[in-house]
Parts: C-alpha cells; structure tokens; sequence
C-alpha cells in the first residue's frame, strides 16, 4: 500500500492523503507556518521516480535533494509514498455568483483539492455572465476569500462587449 502526497510548485495546497485530516491549503496556513520539509517523498516528475526530501518556504519549494538537513515549521515523513505536482483544470464551471443553489466556488475549490486539482480556471456561464470586468473582479474577490486552490476566470464575449474585454489585462 502506497500513499500519496501532492504538492503544487506555488505551494497552495499540502495534502497527506494517508491522513486524510490533514490538509494544508489555505494561505493564511503558510503565512503562520511558512515553512514545509516534506522527507523520504517518491517524487514523481518529469518521467522519473526519485526519492527526495521537498523544503517549501514562503508558499514555494525552494529546494528539492535527496537529502535537506534545514529546519522547517512542519515536517512530514513520505517515506514510501508518492508525492506528485498538482493538476490544473482549464476549464471548471463552479456556478458563482448567481447560481449558487448549484455549487460555490469553495464547495467546487475544496472538490477540487481533494480530487489532486491545485489550480483551475473558470468559465463565464454564471448568472449574469462575466462579460464586463466588473463582473470579473467580482470572481476574484470570492474566490481571493473562499477557493482553497490557485485561479483564474475566463471572460466571456459578446457581440457588444468589445471595449470590456480589449480592457482586460
């Protein structure tokens, strides 16, 4: 039996899922503890498998060896298990604002981070459709106070939002 630890490069989101309690996601978490040495961990990238030792400080892995002597705040043993990047998801629809009888953008976040998703961008389908940069600033003030993930939102287009969207940065 193998568990798996997950990590994003941003460091958003640290989940032990042989404990499945224990779940370090939001960023006030790592403002309180801001460092993270993660050892022994069966690092999965870029078509290999290596054991490693992950030292994160300040939200991003700083260093990555087979063997960190430094201290951190939190350590956690990965012996025997793996530890992989974070997924992105293109393309979510989390239904806020405007219909959230159907889900939130934390419900779909904290979806998100269990299921291995560390980043996701959102669609504009909502009610009303963000297709004015009003609209769009209002995702981000939700998601700034409730995702448990990295985001992004896509604006819509319109016949008749040109000039909203030539804004868009």
């Amino acid at each position: 039996h193998y568990g798996v630890f997950e990590i994003n490069t941003i460091c958003t989101s640290v989940t032990d899922y042989n404990n499945p309690g224990i779940v370090y996601s939001r960023k006030s978490d790592f403002y309180m503890m801001p460092t993270i040495l993660i050892r022994n961990g069966r690092l999965v990238n870029r078509g290999q498998i290596r054991e490693v030792d992950i030292y994160i400080k300040k939200q991003r892995i700083e260093r990555i060896a087979p063997s960190i002597s430094e201290h951190a705040d939190i350590e956690l043993d990965a012996a025997g298990n793996y530890v992989i990047p974070g997924l992105i998801d293109d393309q979510v629809h989390f239904r806020e604002p405007g219909l959230t009888h159907k889900a939130t953008i934390a419900t779909e976040s904290r979806a998100a981070v269990a299921g291995g998703v560390t980043s996701f961008m959102e669609m504009p389908n909502v009610a009303p459709p963000s297709v004015t940069q009003m609209l769009l600033e209002e995702k981000y003030r939700i998601a700034a106070q409730h995702s448990l993930a990295n985001y992004s939102f896509y604006m819509g287009t319109t016949n008749d939002n040109y000039d909203e969207v030539m804004r868009t940065d």
